[in-house]
């Protein structure tokens, strides 16, 4: 039988959070072993549930969802991200500017699908969430990656988004706060983002997921708020900031210079109509989710719960030899840095399959997020305080034993 290849659109795709080392974890869960994971953003496995009032309100709401809703969502759930629109002060959006989708992760690929012809260009961060490089290649475009600079807090440099700014870049994509790094950008450089996009035409793309996961009296500003003469694509969802990422309810809000938009939204319209519609029990979650008690507030508070992981989990890493991180003002997630000369690795994906099969502890390498060098990785500080000191503390004598190994205990 001739061999069946999958598709060159798939060369650029790549999801290393449930890639090849989550298969070998799996191997080994199958032979007992007990594996912690602190590889992915899930977070119901670690006792984050959703509140019990957006799980009473889908319960009831049952009855109601065994028809397909409306192609952009039902009313009550929009209505409810129109009114959050409004208290992030992004102006000018109505309920047909809203899209509900099963995840903020359906929608990137609509979105991005809708915009782009084979060989445009769209600016990602590096590092990045790879399904918007995925997304990007997938639509048959062309994903550049900027740089975000980890010397200076992982912002986004803005003379590398200039330099790589071609005819063919469409859209610059900016994820604030920001997976992997948990950093949270300033309204100044928000603005510096927004005035580069206007200068030369661009889409602004904006990935808002962690936009209440905020620790220290942080702030997060909708970068929509700024550019209310730009075409911004703002996408949420209930995954995280409401611990529902089984729901598979986001929604994108369209909003800016919409008139000179207009076929590109017909373009996005006849994807919306095309997948008759989302996820219609987690829509019914939305509008008590966004409207509700806060609860988020709690665990990133002094002393909650997600507060003292994170703390917890730099104060380990940082103790490490030859491991420096970036504190994470946002998010769930760090992205430290293996020292080059204690650890001259050289492929970063087979070093943590080894950190692995060592230590029962799973990471994910930082080339697994599109970043070119093989020194970094990212650390999910989900598990409980015990299950995250344990790793961490398994990690160091993996480290420990590995310079070692090869000769740089004393670098």
């Amino acid at each position: 039988m001739k061999t069946i290849r999958k598709s060159a659109k798939l060369a650029n795709v790549l999801y290393d959070v449930r890639g090849p080392i989550v298969e070998v974890a799996k191997q080994m869960e199958d032979e007992g072993q007990k594996i912690i994971k602190l590889n992915i953003g899930n977070l119901a496995p670690f006792g984050f549930d959703a509140p019990e009032e957006i799980q009473q309100d889908m319960i009831r709401n049952l009855p109601n969802s065994s028809g397909y809703s409306d192609s952009k969502g039902i009313f009550a759930a929009r209505k409810a991200v129109m009114h959050e629109t409004q208290k992030q002060g992004i102006a000018g959006v109505t309920l047909d500017d809203i899209y509900l989708g099963n995840g903020a992760s359906e929608l990137i690929g609509m979105a991005t699908m809708a915009l782009l012809d084979d060989g445009d260009e769209l600016l990602v961060p590096s590092p990045d969430y790879p399904l918007w490089t995925a997304a990007v290649s997938l639509a048959g475009g062309r994903p550049v990656h900027y740089v975000c600079d980890e010397a200076n807090g992982w912002m986004p440099s803005l003379d590398d988004i200039r330099a790589k700014i071609t005819p063919r870049t469409k859209g610059l994509v900016v994820i604030n706060p920001n997976n992997p790094t948990g950093a949270l950008y300033s309204v100044a450089l928000l603005q510096a983002l927004v005035d580069l996009a206007r200068e030369f035409g661009l889409v602004l793309l904006a990935d808002e997921v962690y936009d209440k996961v905020l620790y220290e009296d942080a702030q997060h500003t909708a970068i929509a708020s700024l550019s209310n003469d730009l075409l911004t694509l703002t996408f949420n969802s209930l995954s995280k900031s409401y611990r529902a990422c089984g729901y598979r309810a986001g929604w994108m809000v369209v909003s800016g210079d919409k008139g000179a938009a207009r076929d590109y939204i017909e373009g996005v319209n006849m994807l919306a109509n095309m997948k008759l519609g989302s996820n219609v029990p987690g829509q019914y979650a939305i509008q008590t989710a966004l409207g509700g008690y806060q609860s988020i507030n709690d665990l990133v508070k002094d002393g909650g719960r997600l507060r003292r992981q994170r703390d917890l989990a730099y104060e380990l890493i940082t103790a490490i030899p030859g491991v420096t991180c970036v504190k994470p003002k946002a998010a769930l997630y760090m992205f430290p840095k293996l020292d080059p000369v204690m650890y001259p690795i050289e492929d970063d994906r087979q070093f943590f399959m080894e950190v692995l099969k060592a230590t029962r502890v799973m990471l994910v390498q930082g080339s697994g997020f599109n970043f070119p060098d093989q020194q970094h990785f990212r650390i999910v500080f989900l598990p409980h305080e015990a299950d995250l000191r344990e790793a961490i503390e398994r990690l160091a004598q993996f480290l420990t034993n590995w310079r070692v190994r090869h000769g740089t205990a004393k670098a």
